[in-house]
């Protein structure tokens, strides 16, 4: 909650520090919060332009197989549930963040 209280605007991305979320793509995210209106915009691996750069073939197929029972068990509306590429509304990360109750280990 510190974190987010120290950022200033309306808005949050969250990303890899490491950059294999890379910036050029923000203004995709903001264009998109902008058309729709949208809560949160979270970027995909698993569409046409998605993909990941440096990873082996045991990371590409453990994240596949969590998105597909992520999938499977909770029938969302989107393709990547275990991404981290994602722009809030500050308000609604803020909700989201302060009604999760930690039971072990969380980051």
């Amino acid at each position: 909650m510190e974190g987010i209280d120290l950022c200033r605007g309306n808005f949050i991305f969250l990303m890899d520090a490491d950059l294999s979320h890379h910036p050029k793509f923000i203004p995709e995210f903001i264009k998109k919060q902008q058309e729709t209106n949208a809560d949160i915009v979270t970027g995909t691996r698993y569409v046409s332009k998605g993909g990941v750069f440096g990873w082996d073939l045991r990371r590409k197929l453990t994240s596949r197989v969590a998105n597909f029972l992520a999938s499977f068990l909770l029938n969302p509306k989107c393709t990547d549930l275990t991404g981290s590429f994602r722009l809030y509304k500050r308000s609604v990360l803020k909700t989201v963040i302060s009604s999760i109750k930690s039971r072990g280990y969380v980051f």
